[in-house]
């Protein structure tokens, strides 16, 4: 477990590190990367107003060529072809907002379940404040409300810049009441985030079935003890589903020291993560 724990967090330190490598832009009063990165997308959301982002974020761009009314050929073609590669892998290896709900999920306190249900919210996320809303208010109003943006882009601006501090106003609470309703929940529920709201795992999700790298279940090995539901961050029986769209190719669910859980390329069968003491026997992969 412990392994896997820091896999996630070099990867997520990682991501934050390479994407918002721009630490002269925290330096008071802030200054904005207007390098040429900045018109490529990272593959998790990243915002493009945090000091030190050097790229521009996936679900800003798309709101940015809807509200021009052009088409994302860059968008579509680029985040097309890692969904069907990969699935919603980078959610689960790169992106620091959801290695942040794992890490508070850990908090002892009482948990609770979201609802199968709530999970198709996401879809609403996309096509209402992503698409539909930008499109006749000319407004990204994802990104006005997204609880990364106000983390990494927000939080930092009024604390570097006195002129910023002074025009707050009634959004910025807004956004702040976001930011810690989704902290909040994380500690009692499970990624709430990214199962519930986040437009780019929905689209990510929607490839999740066919994507060329997925996840197996071999029946004949499971013994449906459910401690992969228990391990997974995105609270799914891989014994039912496997390759539900929620999943986010983390691989903890390969830690059965049965090896049930595999991942197959093109058809083929590759190796699993090693077994692991701590983890019981019997999980599941066919390929």
């Amino acid at each position: 477990m412990h392994r896997f724990l820091f896999r996630r967090l070099f990867q997520s330190v990682l991501g934050v590190g390479v994407t918002n490598a721009y630490l002269g832009g925290f330096k008071p009063p802030g200054a904005l990367w207007q390098g040429q990165s900045k018109g490529f997308c990272v593959p998790t959301l990243n915002c493009y107003a945090c000091p030190g982002s050097l790229f521009a974020c996936p679900i800003g761009t798309l709101q940015h060529f809807v509200i021009i009314r052009s088409v994302p050929v860059y968008f579509t073609g680029l985040f097309v072809t890692l969904s069907m590669s990969v699935g919603r892998m980078a959610c689960g290896t790169l992106c620091p907002f959801g290695f942040l709900q794992d890490l508070l999920y850990k908090f002892r306190s009482f948990k609770i379940r979201i609802p199968s249900w709530m999970t198709y919210l996401k879809y609403a996320s996309l096509v209402g404040l992503a698409i539909i809303i930008p499109f006749y208010t000319l407004q990204p109003w994802f990104s006005k409300l997204c609880p990364v943006g106000t983390l990494i882009g927000g939080l930092p601006w009024v604390t570097i810049n006195p002129e910023i501090r002074a025009m707050i106003h009634e959004l910025f609470w807004v956004k702040i009441a976001i930011l810690i309703a989704v902290v909040s929940l994380a500690a009692v529920a499970k990624r709430p985030f990214c199962r519930v709201a986040c437009p780019l795992g929905a689209i990510y999700s929607l490839f999740n079935r066919i994507s060329i790298l997925r996840l197996a279940w071999n029946e004949a090995e499971c013994s449906h003890c459910d401690k992969c539901t228990r391990i997974c961050p995105m609270d799914i029986p891989i014994y039912k589903d496997a390759n539900n769209h929620n999943c986010i190719r983390c691989l903890d669910c390969t830690q059965c020291p049965a090896v049930s859980i595999t991942h197959a390329f093109a058809g083929a069968r590759l190796p699993a993560s090693e077994p692991t003491a701590d983890v019981p026997a019997g999980i599941p992969a066919t390929a």
